[in-house]
This record gives structure tokens, C-alpha cells and sequence, in this order.
């Protein structure tokens, strides 16, 4: 099968197979916070293994046969600041909004959008890049995109249906929204089989944001939670997320 049919069929994956929470609190179905913490906890484990494990080995090992002097650590940094500053930019649009306009509604339900459509893109860079790079590695990243996708994915759904917006145009917003992964792994792809050279600088990148949403999105989520008994439970799932990634890494044929 060609690479860009694999391609579209991974970030098709990755982006509307993260809605399949989102979808659930749609049906009615009642989504446990404990089932989400756990689910952000292995979705935490599954990016810091994906970082460690495929993206960053990649990166150098790919430096290494190019015989490039390119800082692999230093487009690590400089993916988790962009991405810091990305973050900040939407927290201070939604704050200013809130202090210029005054209304709950107008501030969280176009970020909420704009967040999400941002992160799928990215979602689908990440997975085409690496799948150029290496097909395993393209398959265990799809994987941990859908698994820090789907407690995200729930939220914004929440904050949705919350905000009185009908699940109908919910449901479509994010199908969407999703469908930007796609368009990200084209982008990926056309660029990637063009210019070589940008492989170990979009792999950097993309680990710099694994680690950006794992550290800073997902940690601090699973310290907050306070019930009793759920450290033992969410540590456990952090750290089958990364043994998960661990073990898709020895088992899946790499290129």
C-alpha cells in the first residue's frame, strides 16, 4: 500500500478516533471522572514512552546517517517553548475576552475549537512524520495521539454541551476538527518526500511537544486529583503507558 494512503488511514485514526469519548457523553453515556483519570494517566505514560523510546532515538539516529551537526536536544527545547508560547497565546485571548466582553460563552467555545483544531494538525504532522521516518514508529505514535486525545476530547465535549450548544453541531464541529490531522499528515507528507532535511528537526520538534503535553498538561491533571486510593491506580496506569510503548517498540518491526 502507498505511503500516503497509510498515512491518511493513521491520521484518520489519530483524529476521529480520539472522539470516541466525546461521542459516548454525546450518547448519554455516563463517562466516569475515574475512568478519565486513568485514562489521562496512560495517556501521560504513553507520550513520555513514545518521546523516549521512538521519536528522540529516531531523531539522532537520523542525524547521525545524514552526518548532520544538528543539536537534536537543542529543537527538542525549542519545540516545548513553541509550544508553551502557543498555549500561552490562546490563555491570554481567552483572559482578555473575558475582561473586554464579560461572557462566560464567548470566550470558551471559539478557543475550545481553536485549541483542539491546532492540536489535531499537529497530531497529524507528528504521526506522518514519524511514519515517514519509520513505520513502526508512525504506528506507536497514532496510538499515543489517541490516547492523550480521548480525555482532552471528553473536556471539550463537556465544555460544549456545557456552554448550550446542541449535540448535533458538537458532534460535527469535531469531526471537523478532527479531520485537521489529516490535512496536518499531507502536509507532512508532501514536504517530508521533498526536503530530507527538515526529518530531524520535525521529529525534535514533535518530541518537544510529547513532553510539552505530557509534563504540562497531563501531570499536573493527574496531581490534582485527590480521591482516595487513586494514586495507586493512576501511577499504575502511567506507568503501563509507558511499558505499553516500551513493549510495541521491541515487538513492531522498524524499519
Amino acid at each position: 500500500m502507498p505511503a500516503i494512503e497509510i498515512i491518511l488511514i493513521l491520521t484518520l485514526i489519530g483524529g476521529v478516533g480520539a472522539l470516541i469519548g466525546g461521542i459516548l457523553l454525546l450518547l448519554g453515556k455516563k463517562v466516569s471522572k475515574g475512568l478519565v483519570h486513568l485514562l489521562v494517566s496512560f495517556a501521560a505514560g504513553a507520550l513520555l514512552g513514545t518521546a523516549f523510546f521512538e521519536l528522540l532515538p529516531e531523531a539522532v539516529e537520523h542525524t547521525e546517517e545524514s552526518g548532520g551537526s544538528i543539536n537534536v536536544f537543542l529543537w527538542v527545547l525549542l519545540g516545548m517553548l513553541f509550544f508553551y508560547l502557543l498555549d500561552r497565546a490562546i490563555h491570554w485571548f481567552q483572559y482578555h475576552q473575558k475582561v473586554n466582553k464579560g461572557k462566560h460563552t464567548s470566550v470558551n467555545v471559539p478557543l475550545v475549537i481553536l485549541g483542539d483544531s491546532v492540536h489535531n494538525f499537529i497530531d497529524g504532522v507528528a504521526i506522518a512524520t514519524t511514519y515517514l521516518v519509520n513505520p513502526a514508529a508512525g504506528l506507536i505514535t497514532t496510538f499515543a495521539t489517541v490516547a492523550h486525545e480521548i480525555p482532552q476530547e471528553i473536556g471539550d465535549f463537556a465544555i460544549l454541551l456545557h456552554e448550550g450548544m446542541k449535540r448535533k453541531k458538537v458532534l460535527i464541529i469535531n469531526i471537523f476538527s478532527a479531520l485537521l490531522s489529516v490535512a496536518g499528515g499531507l502536509l507532512a507528507f508532501f514536504i517530508g518526500e521533498k526536503i530530507e532535511g527538515i526529518i530531524p528537526y520535525s521529529l525534535s520538534l514533535t518530541t518537544g511537544f510529547f513532553l510539552y503535553i505530557a509534563l504540562t498538561n497531563l501531570l499536573p491533571e493527574i496531581h490534582h486529583e485527590e480521591k482516595e486510593g487513586y494514586t495507586f491506580w493512576e501511577s499504575l496506569f502511567l506507568i503501563f503507558g509507558v511499558l505499553s510503548i516500551w513493549a510495541a517498540s521491541v515487538l513492531i518491526p522498524h524499519s
